[in-house]
């Protein structure tokens, strides 16, 4: 797969970007990202402030989402309960890991 300079977007820890923004790099339905802000899967930085901004890094939050829809044709439900069970196995390895260097 080739990939152009212009689709390239740096996720550094301070950028923001908009809720249609997400839906436009992912492919997700407004009401998907919207799913996924109500479950708080992807959180705005500021709640108060409107329209919601996001950090960059949700940008492969969404396309995660979105891979996990298409790949296993699950509704937004069950695309929900996916990421947050890989966002628990992710932080279960790290404190194993951590464990693991902690005992040698």
């Amino acid at each position: 797969m080739k990939v152009n300079q212009s689709e390239w977007i740096s996720l550094d820890e301070h950028g923001v970007c908009s809720a249609q923004f997400l839906t436009e790099v992912s492919g997700l339905s407004d009401d998907e990202i919207n799913e996924l802000i109500d479950n708080d899967v992807i959180v705005p930085v500021d709640d108060s402030l409107q329209p919601s901004s996001f950090p960059l890094f949700c940008i492969a939050t969404v396309n995660r989402a979105r891979r996990l829809r298409d790949d296993f044709e699950l509704d937004s439900h069950g695309m929900v309960l996916a990421l947050k069970l890989l966002y628990r196995i992710d932080a279960l390895q790290i404190e194993l890991d951590a464990t693991r260097a902690h005992i040698r």
